[in-house]
């Protein structure tokens, strides 16, 4: 028996956690320390009248009151002396005073919401920043580590004191027989036990001698916050304890638990989860056939990919993703960035090469929605089982009859488990919502008829719960910078006015809200989008400019004598959609990407872009969502400025007042929301009807008889 190997590998697993303990340690004080200046930064607002309610009114505050002691900051700030020196509080009374404040301190950074600002970086969110480093920088390979080192520590730990007889022929000699068979047993449970542990011994080293490298110079561990801010905001939110509840939506208690109990296997994941999305991954599994519709940059393909990791762990082998076309390769690229599986893209002139390899060795087949036809087709064959099935921006197949619709029925009717992914499962009414949970569960799309819906939102979102899950970024991304939205209104310039009342005669709703870009030259639109990059680039802020028009974008890019990025388009090949993608967010300081909003609002992360303009309001406000989401997600380190331009008594106007009842649906029906009233009115707002209304408006303004 090699004793000597078996204690090395004790105190490798015990060394492994120690450090482990220490570094996380460091963190825990930094978010600390800057948990309490966040929280007595607030307390400046807090009446000290407040500290009566935390002694059941026993502390008289009137005398700190009338010597100038208006909050709760300042009573915390005071010493005992100033406090003794006031008339009638003597040392035990200031220190009800300090305790009852130090009280209300402890409750506000308990609720503090932390934000890491990149460009206002200060001394504790720095050191928080260079510790969390320390741990972010180890890789995907630190939990495995830290389990295997757990369970070494837990089993071979009694062993080793069991085996101590064996340790020795003379003392096995004069040990009682009962422990003399212990100890033997425990030899042979730890003989069992070293050949499996020596590719363990050689993670536990690696992850030992990383967390062992000294701290990063402070600016080399911001550039990484920068970088990779996701995996540090996840471990921050591990330290700090998120929200209870947030995570599982407006799921009733018994669905809840039967989630939460569901079994999550990482071996095949190599990335961490938030508490959100491990729920969500669970959600999948327990329920098998359900619709995530987690609002737009809360990481729903990391949600998708969790689940299939889990399946590969308990046998499953073949799984397949169908989404759209821009979106293709990034699919490709955080399966094999976020899991052990590989991934075969089965579109382009490799497609049918890359179907046979994936039939043969399993992984994960990525197709196109519209590509999905033709899949199973090509190969003359029958295809494996599919473990499960996930589909991306599901939404696109919300028309039944659509050809790609019908190639996902087909597969949701051959795949036991479904994943639908959407960050808008409708976009004009209930209808569309249904459609998508008929082709997951018919009989309970059977069971939501028009009476259901009229019933109200809330009966309608109780129906829907064992297939529907949605959180919005403000219940589980607290550390997210704000957004800030401006409506820029300008006026038109003459020559963009007469193009605009010729569109509004001819009846030609595009060349009306195209309108204001027509002479760029005089153009206050373009004038204001300018001035607005401008502004950006003196602050190093990079842009991404929206609009639904090619012409739009040709002339803002003309305008900007071919500085921009792009433009994205439907146009342009998914890999070069990326790589464009790629090279914007790679550039040192401003930049500016042009994009049309259906292309540029799927799929694709922007988080580099921190200044959003869009330069039309948008027919669906869904597609409008999409598109600043791309910036406005999980991995912002920025506040997001969104800038509409906007051309008043014009097309644009009326748009604006008619939208906002599609956004009330949605928010009743699909958003997370406390909305109970009844909606009888929950039908079609179509583009035509619309832009009829719109037309006719204008025309009766602008034209009268």
């Amino acid at each position: 028996m090699d004793f000597g190997k078996a204690d090395l590998l004790l105190a490798d697993a015990r060394g492994l956690l120690g450090e482990h303990d220490s570094v996380r340690a460091m963190a825990v004080s930094a978010l600390d320390a800057l948990r309490r200046d966040v929280a007595r930064a607030g307390l400046a607002a807090v009446p000290v009248s407040r500290l009566k309610d935390v002694t059941d009114g026993r502390l008289r505050v009137g005398t700190l009151e009338r010597s100038g002691f208006a909050t709760v900051r300042q009573v915390l700030e005071a010493t005992p002396y100033e406090l003794q020196s006031l008339p009638g509080i003597g040392a035990r009374t200031a220190g009800q005073l300090h305790a009852a404040a130090r009280q209300i301190e402890r409750a506000a950074a308990e609720a503090a919401s932390l934000r890491l600002d990149v460009d206002r970086p200060d001394h504790h969110t720095t050191e928080l920043v260079v510790a969390l480093h320390r741990l972010v920088s180890v890789g995907p390979e630190l939990p495995r580590a830290l389990d295997a080192a757990r369970d070494l520590a837990g089993r071979l730990g009694p062993l080793l004191h069991q085996a101590r007889p064996a340790r020795g022929r003379l003392r096995m000699m004069f040990t009682l027989p009962a422990r003399r068979r212990r100890a033997r047993e425990a030899v042979a449970a730890i003989e069992e036990l070293l050949p499996a542990s020596d590719g363990t011994r050689l993670l536990l080293a690696q992850v030992t001698t990383d967390l062992l490298r000294p701290a990063a110079r402070d600016f080399e561990a911001w550039a990484d916050f920068e970088s990779r801010s996701p995996e540090y905001f996840g471990l921050l939110a591990e330290l700090a304890g998120e929200p209870i509840g947030t995570e599982r939506g407006l799921l009733p208690d018994d669905l809840a638990a039967k989630v939460a109990a569901q079994p999550l296997d990482d071996t095949h994941r190599r990335v961490s989860l938030r508490g959100y999305q491990a729920f969500g991954a669970r959600f999948a599994l327990a329920q098998e056939r359900v619709i995530i519709g987690d609002e737009m940059g809360l990481g729903k393909s990391i949600e998708a990919i969790a689940a299939l990791a889990h399946l590969r762990a308990q046998g499953e082998s073949h799984f397949l993703v169908a989404c759209p076309a821009s979106v293709l390769i990034n699919w490709v690229r955080e399966i094999g960035a976020r899991s052990t599986l590989r991934a075969y893209p089965l579109h382009g002139p490799d497609r049918l090469a890359a179907q046979e390899e994936w039939a043969r060795r399993g992984g994960v087949a990525v197709a196109t929605l519209d590509g999905l036809a033709r899949f199973g087709a090509d190969s003359g064959g029958p295809e494996p089982e599919v473990g499960m099935l996930v589909v991306d921006e599901a939404h696109y197949v919300k028309n039944p009859e659509a050809k790609r619709s019908r190639a996902v029925a087909a597969w949701c009717g051959r795949a036991r488990r479904v994943l639908f992914l959407t960050g808008t499962p409708m976009e004009n009414r209930v209808e569309e919502f249904r459609t998508l949970i008929a082709y997951l569960r018919p009989e309970l799309a059977a069971g939501l008829r028009s009476s259901d819906v009229v019933a109200g939102a809330q009966s309608f979102r109780k129906a829907v719960a064992p297939v529907y899950l949605r959180r919005n970024q403000q219940d589980v991304l607290s550390e997210l910078p704000e957004r800030v939205e401006a409506d820029e209104w300008v006026e038109f310039s003459g020559s963009d006015f007469e193009v605009y009342r010729r569109a509004v005669a001819a009846g030609n709703f595009m060349a009306m809200r195209r309108a204001a870009y027509a002479e760029p030259a005089t153009s206050a639109k373009l004038k204001r989008l300018l001035e607005l990059v401008a502004d950006a680039e003196a602050n190093g802020l990079k842009v991404v400019v929206y609009s639904y028009f090619r012409a739009v974008l040709a002339a803002v890019g003309a305008a900007l004598d071919g500085r921009a990025h792009g433009p994205l388009s439907g146009d342009v090949a998914a890999e070069r959609r990326q790589r464009m993608v790629d090279e914007f967010s790679a550039a040192a300081g401003h930049a500016v990407l042009l994009s049309q909003v259906q292309a540029g609002g799927v799929g694709l992360n922007l988080q580099a872009a921190s200044v959003v303009i869009l330069c039309e309001p948008q027919v669906k406000p869904s597609m409008e969502t999409q598109a600043v989401g791309r910036a406005h997600r999980m991995g912002q380190v920025r506040r997001v400025q969104v800038h509409r331009l906007l051309t008043v008594d014009s097309v644009d106007q009326r748009l604006l007042d008619i939208l906002r009842r599609k956004t009330k649906l949605f928010d009743a029906y699909a958003r997370r929301s406390d909305l109970a009233e009844s909606s009888g009115d929950a039908v079609d707002v179509s583009e035509q009807s619309l832009a009829r209304q719109v037309i006719e408006e204008e025309q009766r303004r602008l034209l009268p008889d």
